[in-house]
């Protein structure tokens, strides 16, 4: 009888749900400790740190530069501006607005990935769109509204305009990650799991140091306190590329149906987290926004896999 520890299936479906795992526990409890430093300067840092040390591990993945195709180099391009630079600034700076405040919505807010993804993969891949993506895509939308808003009209006081601003940010979030997804498709089968992470990372650090630079704030490494030393360090290492590299290396023996379950470990992780930590209740519309809203992801990802 087979050992189920060496079954590559279910330690591909265990990496994969670590990883959404992570990305929960940083939405909630990691990255919202480095409040105190510029946002651009975080999302720099929070690459850089990994980026150097991937450099002792695979310094020789530089060598594919001399391979690589303008097409392949315009992709990492893209896919480090959207998921790296561009997705990470909005949430990152979506997260701090709220003062750890309704932190789960946020994260819930960015599932809706999938929606912007279809919509790309259309426009950019060609790919067909089936015929109840409205339906769910619809679903989802209104399911977001309601999660940040209740059955209340949009409050445009001081603190309603934060939240308004919070949660149209983590749409860009979702937009940008979503984006990311549909750019990597491009690329994904021609590189292996570790030098597409490494590549990534390595074009987003580049990104970042230009826009701390243009914005003078390359100079902030002295407002890091010991404190956020050890956040910068734990971000690195575990939900920053340590996420990655397990959500790749899972992704390779698990089919994308199944890991649309799996990574509702993020969503899970992040309310619950919130609950405990922050003490944020949801009112009973909100959950039903929360439940629907998943729900439809979930529907959309499965109808997109079928034939």
């Amino acid at each position: 009888m087979n050992n189920p520890h060496n079954n590559p299936r279910v330690t591909g479906a265990i990496a994969v749900a670590a990883s959404a795992t992570l990305w929960g526990v940083d939405g909630i409890l990691l990255t919202p400790q480095l409040y105190n430093l510029n946002t651009a300067f975080v999302v720099f840092v929070i690459h850089l740190f990994p980026f150097l040390l991937m450099n002792f591990f695979f310094f020789k993945q530089y060598r594919l530069l001399k391979t690589m195709s303008r097409s392949d180099f315009l992709y990492f391009t893209l896919i480090a501006l959207f998921g790296g630079a561009l997705g990470t600034l909005a949430i990152v700076k979506s997260l701090f607005l709220l003062h750890f405040n309704n932190l789960s919505v946020i994260v819930l807010l960015q599932k809706l990935q999938p929606v912007f993804a279809v919509i790309l993969a259309r426009i950019i891949l060609k790919e067909r769109i089936k015929k109840h993506f409205v339906l769910w895509a619809g679903i989802a939308l209104v399911g977001g509204y309601f999660l940040t808003f209740g059955w209340a009209l949009p409050d445009f006081s001081t603190e309603g305009v934060t939240t308004i601003y919070a949660a149209l940010l983590s749409l860009l979030a979702a937009f940008s990650f979503g984006s990311s997804t549909v750019f990597s498709k491009k690329i994904l089968g021609n590189y292996s799991f570790y030098s597409s992470t490494f590549f990534r990372y390595c074009f987003t650090t580049v990104i970042m140091l230009v826009i701390v630079l243009l914005t003078g704030h390359i100079g902030d490494f002295s407002q890091i306190t010991p404190r956020n030393w050890m956040f910068i360090v734990l971000i690195g290492l575990t939900t920053g590329s340590g996420a990655i590299f397990l959500y790749y290396y899972g992704l390779r023996n698990v089919k994308a149906s199944i890991s649309t379950f799996l990574e509702l470990m993020y969503p899970i992780t992040a309310v619950v987290l919130d609950y405990f930590v922050n003490k944020t209740v949801y009112s009973p519309v909100q959950w039903i926004a929360a439940v629907a809203m998943v729900f439809a992801i979930v529907m959309l990802n499965v109808d997109k896999k079928k034939k």
